[in-house]
């Protein structure tokens, strides 16, 4: 984004540029306790860029993918993202070198670097609708985690990995609703320009209206007690299938420890808990389990998202009939 660019805040009509960063109601409870909230500006300001160790090129930097992904979203959609949450984790801490050899606890302000591995952002822009009777907000999410890049090489060979998405969050949770046809999360690029063209792809493709349609659609569709059970038990024993079997099987990407959060949030979820009539429909299925992948680390929490949209559509699926899913519900 140029030094002359402008956000406009639709709330209050405060401009933001790239020496101020505002956050306006900052949607910081999309990822759970693991990662840590931080400004724009204390990322800029603060953190180091790493570099690519055999000719000491820099990468593309955590403030340059949220800044080229704002810039292309608001062209896009025709708005200005109204707030902006960070989070980043696996802190990399640092010393100047003429501070080689001293104490850690001797150490000036001036004298530490540290830069984040993992960053994920969030920014909401004022597209509204409605499922289930759940307000939801159009919302771009991007991942940058340097663990997924080799820095042991020269920067016109080593390739850079990004992931983004574009879908909603649940205004009422912060659950978000990504889904693989509006998703990259294998971007592999060499440059800013080439990551900026990669944004514009994905947010140009992406259908609102077919995925809003999808996701009501969930709401159509109940399952009993009985086949809750089931499918938890099935994700319990996907995760110890024999390789050949479980090949043979979608891919579920959720943790035991966020299947036992399913299992919570089915029975005491404040907003999608099981119904009155012993019953669950796959909308409150579905934010049973986006709630539950909160608690993933940063480098894996989009494909997750993703995942959870392909799963209940996927027990949507064999609801209706015969389907590679229906494994889960037999």
């Amino acid at each position: 984004m140029s030094n002359t660019a402008q956000l406009i805040l639709p709330q209050n009509q405060i401009v933001v540029n790239k020496e101020t960063t505002l956050i306006t109601n900052p949607n910081t409870g999309f990822m759970g306790k693991q990662a840590a909230d931080f400004t724009l500006n204390e990322i800029r300001n603060n953190h180091i860029i790493p570099v690519f160790s055999k000719d000491n090129m820099q990468s593309i930097s955590q403030t340059e993918f949220i800044e080229s992904t704002a810039e292309i979203a608001a062209d896009i959609f025709g708005k200005n993202y109204q707030s902006l949450a960070i989070k980043l984790s696996h802190p990399r801490k640092g010393r100047i070198p003429s501070a080689r050899g001293k104490a850690a606890a001797d150490l000036l302000e001036h004298e530490k670097t540290v830069y984040y591995e993992r960053s994920a952002f969030l920014m909401e822009f004022p597209i509204a609708n409605t499922v289930q009777g759940n307000d939801i907000f159009l919302t771009v999410a991007g991942v940058k985690a340097y663990n997924l890049d080799n820095l042991n090489t020269d920067g016109l060979k080593g390739r850079q990995h990004f992931k983004i998405a574009v879908g909603f969050k649940v205004q009422v949770c912060t659950n978000l609703c990504m889904w693989a046809d509006g998703a990259n999360l294998e971007i592999e690029v060499k440059s800013l320009d080439a990551l900026g063209l990669e944004i514009r792809k994905v947010l140009s493709n992406y259908s609102q209206k077919s995925h809003l349609e999808a996701m009501r659609q969930f709401g159509e569709y109940e399952i009993s007690e009985k086949q809750f059970a089931t499918i938890l038990g099935k994700t319990r024993m996907y995760q110890h299938l024999p390789r050949a079997e479980k090949l043979e099987l979608p891919i579920l990407s959720v943790s035991d420890t966020q299947i036992n959060n399913v299992s919570k949030a089915y029975y005491k979820d404040p907003n999608f808990s099981v119904l009155e009539s012993g019953k669950i429909d796959l909308w409150r299925l579905y934010n049973c389990f986006t709630e539950s992948v909160k608690s993933s680390y940063i480098d894996t929490f989009l494909d997750r998202s993703v995942n959870a949209f392909d799963f209940t559509q996927g027990i949507q699926s064999a609801l209706i009939g015969e389907s590679k899913y229906s494994w889960f519900l037999n």
